[in-house]
């Protein structure tokens, strides 16, 4: 074999290699399917769960609203139960002239069985609606996540910033836009 074969033959298991090694990256944490948003407006957040734990089954998803995140609904899932917590708010809120007091902070999905647990080699998506805050820039859904064994919090935020590199479990990023910022082009 000539050393151009050789170069060219390593490169490849190179390339292969890390192709091998893309999709444990990618599935790395929980994401959101779309990651951007208008800040101060309507948001469906579908949060993607690519894996459970080590390899054990996700029995339970639970997701802390960023703050500013006003009326916050859960969308049912068949075989889970569905748990909201509420809060008193610091700063009430007007919605369709009706004052806001407290609102939704935390909601949770829980299997009803283990029939109805999340195996860790498939994917699912836990959906809620609701909006977004005023500000923009980056808000964090953090998602604590029980497995039949073991559990993952992803829940860290960077100190500065929206860059989650060298984060081992960070918290899933909602990039807030300007109205008018966020157009798409198709």
């Amino acid at each position: 074999m000539s050393m151009t074969s050789c170069l060219r033959t390593g490169a490849m298991a190179l390339a292969l290699g890390a192709l091998a090694m893309a999709p444990a990256v990618s599935r790395a944490h929980i994401t959101l399917e779309q990651g951007e948003a208008v800040a101060g407006s309507p948001y469906k957040a579908v949060l993607r769960v690519g894996h459970g734990c080590d390899g054990a089954a996700t029995t339970q998803i639970t997701v802390t609203l960023p703050p500013g995140f006003r009326g916050a609904k859960p969308m049912p899932k068949e075989g889970w139960t569905l748990a909201i917590r509420r809060q008193a708010l610091a700063q009430p809120y007007d919605s369709h002239g009706k004052t806001i007091r407290e609102d939704v902070t935390e909601i949770s999905w829980t299997a009803r069985d283990e029939a109805h647990a999340l195996p860790d080699a498939w994917y699912d998506e836990f959906v809620l609606r609701g909006g977004t805050p005023e500000a923009v820039g980056p808000v964090w859904f953090k998602v604590h996540q029980r497995c039949t064994q073991g559990e993952w919090s992803w829940s860290e935020v960077p100190a500065s910033g929206a860059s989650t590199a060298g984060l081992k479990a960070p918290a899933v990023r909602l990039m807030l836009k300007a109205p008018g910022s966020a157009e798409h082009s198709h």
